[in-house]
């Protein structure tokens, strides 16, 4: 396939050039390349880089390639090597790629390269390259020969061939480790830069050049000391744009890029040009003053942050990526992408409280390295916490009161045969004194584990600031593990033993409550179905029985359960005290099945309590739900 591919790409640049000989086609933009080994290129090229980036990317080669078919003089499709057969990976490879993923597909970008390696500026002078060649060093002699020991003239012979086809629109440079600390340097590049200018008839405002700093390696970079004197060149060329090298790796020379670094670099040069060139490559966003670090960083990491419109800033560094997404809250936002390879991204405004969030990295979705990540989604998932307000929502606030405590215990599934943990909150008083205490089984949703209430639901807070308020009762708040086949089981043979033989707990159903979200609701509703004895409270956020059942649980269809009800009614009214049933609002993915929920128990007559809070699936819902339902139980 490849000699066909190679015929037919040949064929299509022949018809197009044939077509453009009467006339220079000015969506063809040419750029010149030269320098030294860098710019000629010292890493090897790899599998990505070796894919053809089409006819939009074209290559007029200054030497023969005979192996890939290559004349000088004559467009190809520019596949590294770019400058001669034996040389590697260059920035020109990924400044074309960029040029033409952001240029219109009616504009083509074609370069002429020209490098040597270890050459001073001083070999691109037409006035010194004699001299300089009777000086080279041996292994420098066949490079020279390569472009007839004048590698200037062979620059500007190209030039000159290639502007009947396109126009020239910037020079790119890569050039000065040799020169490290010649003060002459600067003047010896503008010397370069306007002898073409003047030898292809070009104006200085309408041809840049772009020369790019030297390798840093972390501030140890062989010749870092010359990136001063790159930094300044601007002072002495005022149409030279300085290419930033910061962050580009390097190959263990501390001299040569490696292949990541000489894409990054490569991409930098394009987005420099095509913001000269007037196009957009990204959209600063600016961060406002009022932005805070998030709570659920991790330490010292500054994104993301949160504005005071509870905008939420992502930031993240990723200069191989192509394209940077933030999804949170059931929306993609595109993030930005500076010159340095970091994406910035902002979302809308988030409602306060805890949200799950990931990022998509050409399409791969991956945890934020910035943030905090929880067991959520079936997956360790990054989390994001909106502040509240603190006069509004003090409810989910930290507050100076007495605090209970969180233990995590370890036992021994007897129905699933397997160790599992569960943690259990005790109230301020419980090591205070020798009373005994009511229990809220509580139970976390799909795709969570026992973590979830204690992490992503700030359980413990809320029940210290209700309980110090005196709106709750204080209570032992059991979280366990409710991934499993039978939950009733697990509850009533697994849980309520263990907890009752290792804590001081009140006897009777009428100190007993069972509570969860999403899953859990539907694990609630199943047991206190299965046995009307077990609890007098019961709780069931974001939740209802599925029509025909859950299909991941053993039973679960509703169906069944509300004949049950129904059959025992006097039974449910007797020991259920209160049944208490919350949502999310209509955006709910619960609320559906919930309605349908509420519409058999009043045509069965059991009763139930209501309450709705705007939302979503979400945790800031459930810890309103938890908040609520605390406050009316035990009483």
């Amino acid at each position: 396939m490849k000699p066909l591919r190679t015929f037919l790409t040949t064929m299509l640049l022949v018809t197009i050039f044939n077509t453009m000989s009467a006339e220079v086609d000015k969506n063809f933009y040419i750029f010149l390349c030269f320098g030294q080994s860098n710019m000629e290129g010292a890493a090897r090229p790899e599998a990505q880089d070796l894919v053809s980036p089409g006819p939009r990317f074209l290559l007029m080669p200054a030497v023969d390639d005979p192996q890939r078919g290559r004349k000088m003089g004559e467009w190809c499709e520019a596949i590294p090597p770019l400058c001669r057969p034996n040389n590697g990976l260059t920035p020109a490879d990924y400044f074309g790629r960029t040029m033409i993923q952001t240029l219109p597909d009616n504009i083509r970008v074609g370069v002429i390269h020209v490098a040597i390696g270890g050459i001073h500026i001083q070999g691109f002078l037409p006035d010194s390259i004699a001299d300089y060649v009777k000086r080279a060093p041996k292994w420098m002699v066949g490079m020279l020969k390569a472009y007839d020991n004048n590698p200037y003239e062979r620059l500007v012979t190209l030039a000159k061939k290639a502007q009947k086809d396109g126009v020239i629109k910037g020079v790119l440079m890569h050039q000065g480790e040799s020169n490290t600390g010649d003060l002459r340097w600067a003047s010896m590049v503008q010397q370069v830069y306007d002898r073409l200018l003047g030898d292809l008839q070009l104006k200085p405002e309408e041809v840049p050049l772009l020369a790019g700093e030297v390798v840093q390696a972390d501030g140890k970079g062989q010749c870092i000391r010359m990136n001063k004197q790159i930094d300044e060149l601007p002072k002495t060329l005022h149409t030279a744009q300085v290419i930033s090298s910061a962050g580009c790796t390097n190959g263990p020379d501390r001299l040569h890029f490696d292949a990541a670094g000489y894409r990054e670099l490569g991409r930098r040069y394009g987005e420099k040009m095509l913001q000269l060139l007037g196009y957009e490559t990204f959209k600063p966003i600016e961060i406002p003053a009022d932005a805070k670090p998030a709570s659920s960083n991790i330490r010292g990491r500054k994104f993301p942050m949160i504005d005071s419109e509870h905008r939420a800033y992502f930031r993240i560094k990723a200069p191989e990526a192509r394209k940077v997404q933030v999804d949170i809250s059931g929306k993609t936002y595109d993030m930005q992408r500076d010159v340095n390879g970091e994406w910035t991204g902002v979302t809308d405004s988030q409602s306060e409280g805890f949200h799950y969030y990931s990022l998509k990295v050409d399409g791969v979705t991956v945890n934020d390295p910035n943030s905090e990540s929880f067991y959520g989604c079936s997956a360790m998932t990054s989390g994001l916490e909106i502040p509240y307000d603190e006069v509004k929502s003090p409810r989910f606030q930290m507050k100076d009161v007495p605090h209970g405590s969180v233990v995590r215990h370890r036992y021994y599934s007897k129905v699933d045969n397997v160790w599992k943990t569960m943690y259990v909150y005790t109230p301020p008083t419980y090591n205070k004194d020798k009373k005994k205490y009511p229990v809220l089984y509580l139970q976390h949703g799909g795709g969570e584990d026992e973590r979830g209430w204690n992490q992503q639901g700030l359980c413990d807070v809320i029940l210290d600031n209700l309980i110090a308020e005196g709106k709750a009762m204080p209570m032992i708040i059991v979280m366990m593990d409710g991934n499993t086949k039978d939950f009733t089981r697990c509850l009533t043979e697994d849980g309520i033993p263990f907890v009752e033989n290792n804590y001081r707990v009140k006897a009777g159903i009428e100190n007993r409550a069972l509570a969860g979200l999403s899953m859990g609701g539907i694990h609630t509703l199943n047991a206190i179905v299965a046995r009307p004895d077990l609890v007098g409270y019961a709780g069931v956020f974001s939740s209802g029985w599925f029509k025909g059942g859950a299909p991941w649980m053993k039973e679960a269809n509703g169906d069944l359960y509300y004949d049950t009800i129904e059959k025992q009614l006097s039974t449910y009214k007797k020991n259920l005290r209160l049944l208490w049933l919350s949502m999310g609002g209509k955006e709910d993915i619960a609320y559906q099945n919930c309605q349908a929920m509420m519409k058999r128990f009043d045509e069965i007559g059991l009763q139930y309590t209501y309450y709705e809070y705007p939302g979503g699936h979400t945790w800031p819902v459930w810890r309103e739900s938890i908040y609520q339902f605390a406050q009316l139980i035990f009483k």
